[in-house]
């Protein structure tokens, strides 16, 4: 079997979720696999998208170290740390806040809020817990907006007060999507989620 094959398989990636991460072709890693030696800047990419050592690509014995294995570098490590919290492998940052922006433009129309962001997640494959959880945020947020409404309008505070009510429903929804777009920026993580996933 090729290395890079068991190197990717240990990693739990797919052929086009390395190609992605490496941006290196999808067929230029099936001719690897197949038993074509990576060299230069293939090889460099590849490893460094595995996170191991060069070498393990072209020594056999060493591969099962993969797991234990990653490259000497701070960045490397601090990454390990964020990953406890959302796990990092085929996660794009960029396409995960176009997800989580998607909403933005559908806070006024609630259904459109969730299926927007969910077709997103299909469309650029990001069918990670990062992208669920921020789909489950707005259907938490869809359910609960209309309950506070109705709560408001049974209180019978007259007409400007339920519209005030309105705005701030939709001005929460604005400040967690924004809020969220924040963190994923600055610690490629989401500042609100929940503890559990509803897709």
């Amino acid at each position: 079997m090729s290395k890079l094959k068991i190197a990717r398989e240990q990693k739990n990636l797919t052929q086009e979720e390395l190609a992605e991460k490496s941006k290196i072709s999808v067929r230029t890693i099936q001719r690897i696999e197949a038993g074509t030696e990576p060299k230069g800047h293939t090889l460099r990419a590849l490893a460094a998208a595995l996170e191991i050592e060069e070498t393990l690509l072209q020594d056999p014995e060493k591969i099962s170290e993969v797991e234990s294995t990653t490259i000497d570098e701070p960045a490397i490590i601090s990454e390990e740390k964020d990953a406890e919290t959302l796990p990092t492998d085929g996660i794009n940052y960029s396409q995960i806040k176009m997800i989580n922006l998607s909403s933005l433009f559908f806070t006024i129309v609630p259904p459109l809020n969730i299926f927007v962001p969910l077709l997103l997640m299909f469309i650029l494959k990001q069918k990670n817990s990062l992208a669920r959880q921020i789909i489950s945020v707005q259907m938490i947020w869809t359910v609960m907006a209309p309950i506070i409404f109705m709560l408001g309008i049974f209180l019978k505070l007259g007409r400007q007060f339920t519209l005030i009510l309105m705005i701030l429903i939709v001005l929460s929804n604005v400040c967690i999507i924004l809020r969220n777009a924040a963190e994923i920026d600055k610690k490629k993580k989401l500042y609100f989620s929940l503890k559990f996933s509803v897709i």
